[in-house]
């Protein structure tokens, strides 16, 4: 996907004669946003989601069991999702251009996210041989400990980005991700559109056929 179809957080102001007071200022109110966000996110209860995205046209057809698909010729492309992992290393999704990419959102604190995590690792090694890769976002963990031991317990082995404030999730278009609706799921195609969207926990056969169309597609 190009530069132009990610979704920056936002432009950096100029400085002015008065270039270090502005800037002090401009970094306290971003600071107070960034804060608000969080304590937004954090006052969210977890639970199995809904259809809601949050607003937005975003060509979304939503079927009755809570999965969202979008036909080939409608779909956008995922924002700038980089940076670093759970385990600490640097991730960025763009590299897995070419396959189909199963996007998670989850969070070690959430019920439904435990009640789904060994689905996803079993279809994970079912299927990661076919051209598939599976990412996780972990959100509002305020340390990695947390979601460390998540993985461990689950025996989770794809990789996971570190997004405690939910930063990433707020990049993505308008009523594509509900911050409340966790977990969720996207399904990449390899393109690098969203196909498929839900904001619940899914069962194994639930996720099986989210991704089976998106993976038979050429």
């Amino acid at each position: 996907m190009s530069a132009a179809s990610r979704s920056p957080l936002g432009p950096s102001g100029s400085r002015g004669p008065l270039g270090s007071n502005r800037t002090t200022a401009r970094a306290r109110r971003a600071a107070l946003a960034a804060g608000a966000v969080a304590g937004a996110l954090l006052v969210s209860a977890c639970g199995s989601g809904g259809t809601s995205g949050g607003g937005g046209d975003t060509n979304y057809i939503t079927g009755a069991d809570g999965v969202a698909t979008v036909d080939q010729g409608d779909r956008t492309a995922i924002p700038d999702l980089s940076g670093e992992t759970v385990d600490g290393e640097q991730l960025d999704v763009d590299d897995y251009q070419g396959k189909v990419v199963v996007l998670n959102v989850w969070g070690s604190w959430c019920p439904p996210c435990r009640a789904e995590a060994k689905n996803f690792e079993k279809v994970y090694q079912d299927v990661k041989d076919q051209g598939v890769q599976f990412v996780g976002i972990n959100t509002r963990d305020t340390s990695t400990g947390p979601a460390k031991a998540f993985e461990k317990e689950y025996g989770i082995s794809y990789p996971s980005l570190y997004d405690p404030a939910g930063k990433l999730m707020l990049r993505f278009e308008k009523g594509t991700l509900n911050p409340q609706a966790i977990p969720s799921t996207l399904v990449i195609d390899r393109e690098g559109r969203i196909a498929a969207r839900t904001l619940q926990a899914l069962s194994e056969e639930k996720l099986r056929k989210m991704l089976k169309p998106v993976l038979a597609e050429k």
